[in-house]
């Protein structure tokens, strides 16, 4: 696997992220947990999208653009690509469409799958849809749902003594289509939620609890971490354009 480490103009941290490649059609970024990527609400909170806007703002004013072609949830850390001109933005497009992009993720689960390798072959909906749901953006399996497909193998398994368990596992996800929370939902209907995920982790109102009160020890207590623990670890269009990333410091400390 090939992978391009150095920007080609702006190398290394800027502000909120890390720029790990560059050209003038795209920007590939390393993009921390718990960093919007669009604008949510009115509240002036700091998003990658504005962060960009600002990084490129000569870019802007000649004609180009910032178009994030694959959109990760606040918690989840990882790549992100974003083109710069419409044809970029047609291009990535159109092969994000027809499932020409490899997306690989890991993420720490709770427990120790049976299998070394699974296939989850289920369409996924919003929750609310279909049943009543106390979280709007929950989604869940039903077969009214859009399909959804996601390949998973077990990197690592390893114990940790906390209060809520011991035995974790890493796993790789590689999404074969991109439904929201489609990773999360997935390794969740297996029994194996993703450490951390208050939506669909142990109690989904963990995640009630959570914005009404912030982080606190109870929800550290049964959570484990403070964002859950899923990151975008590879980003493939061909074999020139392949961007990866390690597992940023919180998940390798925690493992």
């Amino acid at each position: 696997m090939s992978s391009i480490a150095v920007s080609n103009t702006r190398a290394g941290k800027h502000r909120d992220f890390k720029i790990i490649d560059e050209t003038d059609d795209y920007i590939v970024v390393d993009k921390p947990p718990l960093l919007l990527v669009h604008p949510t609400k009115p509240n002036g909170a700091t998003t990658l999208w504005a962060e960009l806007h600002q990084l490129l703002a000569f870019e802007i004013a000649s004609g180009g653009q910032v178009s994030i072609v694959n959109r990760l949830d606040r918690e989840t850390s990882g790549i992100v690509l974003v083109a710069k001109t419409t044809v970029a933005a047609r291009e990535f497009g159109l092969r994000m469409q027809s499932r020409r992009v490899t997306k690989e993720y890991h993420a720490i689960v709770w427990g120790w799958p049976e299998w070394e390798t699974k296939t989850v072959d289920a369409p996924i909906i919003r929750q609310g849809e279909i049943a009543v749901s106390k979280i709007y953006l929950k989604q869940t399996i039903d077969p009214r749902g859009a399909e959804a497909a996601t390949d998973f193998r077990v990197a690592k398994r390893f114990q940790k003594l906390t209060p809520s368990g011991k035995s974790f596992s890493l796993v790789k996800a590689c999404p074969l289509t991109g439904r929201t929370h489609q990773i999360r939902v997935h390794l969740a209907s297996l029994g194996h939620p993703i450490v951390g995920d208050k939506i669909y982790g142990p109690d989904e109102n963990l995640y009630l609890r959570f914005i009404e009160t912030g982080w606190t020890d109870e929800l550290a207590h049964k959570l484990l971490l403070e964002r859950h623990a899923l990151h975008a670890s590879r980003l493939r269009i061909d074999k020139r354009r392949d961007w990866s990333s390690p597992l940023p410091k919180d998940l390798g400390d925690w493992l």
